[in-house]
């Protein structure tokens, strides 16, 4: 059959950069059989050499998302081994003096940003910053390859002296990533940072509109005259230090929540580690876990626990339970509740590792015929009583228990794995033993498609089956007998079973919802905690200075969580660093006269900040927490709260 295509897409895979066996080679760094760095066990960001990380696709293929929190967590690494040195080659920016522009009419400067073809290659760049010399106020007016580029903003601060410029406008790309650069720059050139606007061209315009080049150039006229408008009017601000609390918060005992502890206190800062359960290990704590490799986990597991318990600045807490939460990030206020003492804590950044639980299913016999288990329990079977197996048995593994149904419609992401890893301890056990995978659709991704193909070539079966046909399972005696519609052969084929295995899925832990609502968090629509920004901040929370990572993220393998809590904890690392932080430049006021206590601004601050002040009978808002983001002014029915410069410091 012949068909004929305009386009066709190949899906290529990753290999190693053809300069990276060099750099190993240099480095003194081992790599594995495809020229990936070769990893110790369970420490995804070190190499065969002590003191010499490694993070991205050179470690092995991967999305952004864990090239940025892999990135953190090579970073996170590295601080710790220089605790002992860490500031000693520090040289603090020196700026000029800001000058007074008080008495000036406004002079604006627009610079307008190509970036590289983003923005050029579906607007007229030169229209639109030729538009922008005809704007009020503005005296300069220019197009560049790319504004954020070194030389650019050398460019930017010499244009500011040489035109005498007081206000900047940039139209270019999204000041969520860039803003703070440009800010800085005004800074460099003598003027206040908040006399800054930018116009997000590229976000907002040339990529939602690549198909009508010339509306496009008009809306971004449209985006610069306001951008314009707005700097025309914007006034100096000023920000006030407060000092920073050096010490970490970090919930949850488990396998992340160790990891981020002691990457923290090796760091030399203090943590505070309380634990609703009784003892440290989470989801890890009751089983003989061997991973997809080979390693065995609990001998690392209770290194870890040796590690934390006796390490002199982690304060850690077994029964604990956290009651309240306030503050700002740099300092936070919480109170912890044991079963007879309560504690408050003081610290300046929090790690969030709440950890999953595993699903306890309801379907296949599950609880109901004794030789039906999880992948947790075929486990343990297999570590602790193989005997109970016999020579030869018949195993057979249902896939995606929980997961990927209408009302759970995730991928547990491990299972496949877990299954794959139980075939391979079952074969290698018991040679003779028969298994039969069950599943939908399956992969081990990355680097552990070996292990898929290893299990195959032992003689391992791989049954497909159709979501709407999954198996059904009777009970047979002692055994099993379980039938599946092959999607392959379009037949039913009956397997008489000695053990059936489920492979359920993770969900999260109850206590993240408790966590979620004290801490103001958002959770997906799974129950996970949810990042900030996939790619931009995947360790972040949207609240500054909380971060996430382990199981109470999403679904990952041992060796994902460790690196992202490595990475989580250099997160938090880079707020602990510091003795003092800034408060904003514009805080929200309350105006006590038209406040009715009707708590929305309560509910849509997404950092916690306003409170009911029972002595005075209003909202009040603590200005040294507030960010300034204008959220509660702009919910408030009423108009009973405005943003408003910082005057003074009176409030700190």
């Amino acid at each position: 059959r012949m068909e004929e295509f305009d386009m066709v897409v190949l899906s290529v895979g990753l290999t190693p950069h053809p300069a990276a066996q060099k750099l190993a080679a240099v480095c003194g760094i081992d790599t594995d059989q495809w020229g990936f760095v070769s990893n110790p066990p369970f420490k995804m960001v070190e190499t065969s050499r002590e003191g010499i990380y490694t993070c991205g696709v050179f470690q092995s293929p991967k999305d952004i998302p864990e090239t940025v929190g892999q990135a953190s967590a090579a970073a996170g690494a590295a601080a710790a081994l220089l605790s002992e040195v860490r500031g000693t080659l520090l040289t603090k920016a020196v700026y000029p003096e800001e000058r007074e522009i008080a008495a000036e009419e406004p002079r604006i400067g627009v610079f307008v940003c190509h970036c590289g073809v983003n923005i050029a290659g579906v607007i007229d760049v030169a229209q639109v910053s030729e538009f922008a010399r005809t704007l009020p106020g503005v005296v300069y007016a220019d197009h560049y390859t790319f504004t954020c580029a070194t030389d650019s903003l050398s460019a930017m601060r010499q244009v500011i002296e040489e035109h005498h410029l007081n206000r900047v406008v940039v139209a270019s790309c999204s000041p969520r990533t860039h803003e703070p650069l440009f800010q800085d720059n005004l800074r460099q050139a003598g003027l206040n940072k908040y006399l800054f606007e930018m116009a997000n061209i590229r976000d907002q315009d040339s990529w939602v509109h690549q198909g009508d080049p010339a509306r496009a150039t008009a809306k971004a006229k449209e985006l610069v005259k306001m951008a314009v408008g707005r700097a025309g009017v914007l006034e100096p601000l000023h920000e006030f230090p407060f000092p920073v609390a050096q010490r970490a918060l970090v919930l949850g005992g488990g396998l992340a929540g160790l990891v981020a502890a002691l990457t923290i206190a090796k760091a030399g800062y203090r943590v505070y580690l309380p634990d609703i359960q009784e003892r440290f290990g989470g989801s890890l704590a009751h089983k003989k876990h061997f991973t997809l490799e080979g390693h065995a986990i609990q001998p690392y597991m209770q290194q870890l626990i040796r590690q934390v318990e006796n390490h002199p600045d982690i304060r850690w807490w077994p029964n604990a339970r956290m009651t309240s939460f306030s503050g700002h990030v740099g300092s936070f206020r919480s109170k912890l509740e044991f079963p007879d003492n309560q504690w408050e804590i003081h610290y300046g950044a929090a790690v969030i590792a709440t950890g999953a639980v595993e699903y306890q299913p309801t379907e296949y016999l599950y609880g109901e015929h004794p030789r039906v288990m999880t992948q947790v329990g075929m486990e343990n079977l297999l570590v602790d009583n193989p005997d109970e197996l016999g020579e030869a048995p018949t195993c057979v593994m249902i896939q995606c228990v929980g997961s990927r149904s209408p009302e759970h419609p995730y991928c547990s992401r491990v299972c496949c794995g877990e299954a794959v890893r139980n075939a391979l301890k079952l074969k290698e056990i018991r040679p003779r033993a028969k298994v039969f995978i069950l599943y939908r659709d399956i992969r081990t991704y990355g680097l552990k498609e070996i292990y898929y193909k290893k299990a195959r070539d032992l003689g391992v079966q791989f049954i497909r089956f159709e979501p709407e046909r999954p198996p059904e399972v009777a009970a047979d005696g002692e055994g099993l007998r379980i039938t599946v519609f092959d999607q392959n052969l379009k037949a039913p084929i009956r397997l008489q079973a000695d053990y059936l295995t489920l492979s359920a899925a993770i969900r999260p832990h109850p206590v993240s919802q408790e966590i979620a609502q004290l801490f103001k968090l958002p959770l997906d629509a799974d129950g996970f905690f949810m990042e900030a920004h996939q790619k931009l901040k995947p360790l972040d929370f949207a609240s500054s200075g909380i971060f996430l990572c382990g199981l109470a993220h999403s679904p990952k393998f041992v060796e994902e969580s460790i690196a992202q809590a490595q990475g989580a904890a250099a997160r938090a690392l880079g707020i602990l660093a510091q003795e003092a932080m800034y408060v904003g430049g514009a805080v929200a006021a309350v105006d006590a006269r038209k406040c009715i206590i009707c708590l929305t601004c309560m509910r849509t601050c997404p950092y916690g900040v306003p409170r009911v002040d029972h002595g005075e009978g209003v909202i009040a808002i603590d200005q040294a927490a507030c960010h300034g983001c204008g959220n509660c002014a702009s919910a408030c029915p009423r108009k009973a709260i405005e943003l408003m410069h910082h005057r003074d410091k009176q409030f700190l």
